[in-house]
């Protein structure tokens, strides 16, 4: 995780130490869930190794894959985390997942101790939005294809562990669709 700050903002030693005292570890099975729906998030936590999804049930029951999060990314419910509200969104692992986690009076604390921290959070928030304009726009612009192209592009080594029922929701393809796209795709651009 400091070295994802780092990356952010040029950090003192002194004020990357403050992470020490404050990230909380977790580890997460498989199929275990970080977030259910109608709790509110509390906490943003750091991917060490392994793979977050974030999903809803819509109005017909079916399960609805809005988000993954691989290795060296941040995860929550980001409306929930900042208005304090109930979560729309479960989080679940899909593999054994190791967590560095900020809850919200650890953030706080980073931002009153100085100018860096709360810089970053600026910086954080605004990739998550770009991040979420993005996921919009490509639903807009690019084919079923196209998006799963880019995703293996970006998460390859992650692929085969995403179950094909929540990346073709992902997606927003049927699992039928993605089974022939990803046929067509190992054929065209694999070799």
């Amino acid at each position: 995780m400091k070295s994802v700050f780092q990356s952010i903002q040029n950090f003192s030693p002194e004020e990357l130490n403050l992470l020490d005292d404050l990230i909380t570890f977790r580890t997460l099975k498989k199929g275990e869930l970080l977030l259910t729906e109608n709790q509110v998030c509390n906490e943003i936590v750091f991917i060490k190794k392994g793979i977050l999804r974030s999903f809803f049930v819509n109005h017909k029951g079916d399960e609805i894959t809005n988000c993954f999060a691989f290795e060296n990314e941040f995860m929550a419910s980001f409306a929930s985390f900042i208005t304090e509200e109930k979560a729309e969104e479960n989080i679940q692992a899909l593999a054994e997942t190791e967590l560095q986690i900020l809850d919200r009076k650890a953030l706080e604390k980073l931002y009153i101790s100085g100018f860096n921290w709360q810089e970053t959070g600026r910086k954080l928030t605004e990739i998550e939005f770009v991040n979420l304009h993005k996921r919009m726009v490509s639903f807009q612009k690019l084919s079923g294809a196209q998006r799963y192209e880019e995703l293996y592009q970006n998460h390859q080594k992650y692929l085969q562990l995403i179950p094909l029922q929540y990346l073709a929701s992902y997606l927003g393809i049927t699992p039928r669709h993605l089974s022939r796209i990803r046929k067509r795709f190992l054929e065209t651009f694999v070799q």
